[in-house]
């Protein structure tokens, strides 16, 4: 099974798509990760990320593309979280083209729909575990009295985005608004969108996305 989660900076997506690795078995395609680890890799695609890197360039959608075709040509058991990606129109367009000429499918899209005021008081009260990544909130899931992370067991290694803050916040939703959020029709008219409310606790959106998945 094959899946996009899709919604706003701080809508949890991180935190739901570890569930996902850790019950089913998925692999989370995670952008960011790829990348750095395609860097250190030493294959020819992972050579030119890191000129790309090296001289601060945008890395292109077809690169990106060619770093999703090798994870998806290596299998997975539990099938693949994509986290990250598509951002825009385009690279839906290509992500479908991929999926079709390597046999997969797109099973759903799971948007995580939040309150914009409600999204910003609960990042603005956010840390995470330095160890593990474990996310933690002031309001919801306060740092445990003893400093130990309930994941990892690592003490006191708790840390704080520096734009996790209101203003930066904002800007970061604008643009998620601008350049993301047309996704949410392209996905809604190609009849495969679930939306989901975001802002429950963290059980509730688990049992939500589950009830996505096992439909």
């Amino acid at each position: 099974m094959n899946i996009i989660l899709l919604g706003p900076p701080g809508a949890g997506k991180g935190t739901q798509a570890r569930h996902l690795v850790e019950t089913r078995g998925m692999v989370q395609l995670s952008t960011g990760d790829m990348l750095r680890e395609a860097k250190d890799s030493g294959t020819e695609m992972g050579n030119r990320v890191a000129e790309v890197m090296a001289k601060g360039e945008l890395v292109t959608d077809e690169i990106v593309i060619g770093l999703i075709r090798e994870k998806l040509e290596a299998g997975a058991a539990g099938g693949f979280i994509f986290d990250g990606f598509p951002r825009t129109l385009a690279q839906a367009d290509a992500l479908g083209e991929l999926l079709v000429s390597t046999g997969e499918s797109l099973d759903a899209v799971i948007e995580m729909e939040v309150d914009d005021a409600a999204l910003v008081q609960r990042i603005t009260a956010r840390s995470t575990c330095g160890g593990c990544g474990e996310v933690y909130n002031d309001i919801t899931k306060p740092i445990p009295a003893d400093g130990k992370c309930t994941n990892c067991g690592k003490e006191n290694d708790f840390k704080r985005r520096a734009d996790d803050n209101e203003e930066s916040l904002k800007t970061r939703l604008m643009e998620y608004y601008k350049k993301t959020s047309p996704l949410i029709g392209y996905y809604y008219a190609k009849g495969q969108l679930t939306k989901i409310n975001g802002l429950g606790e963290i059980e509730e959106v688990q049992g939500a996305i589950a009830d996505v998945l096992n439909g």
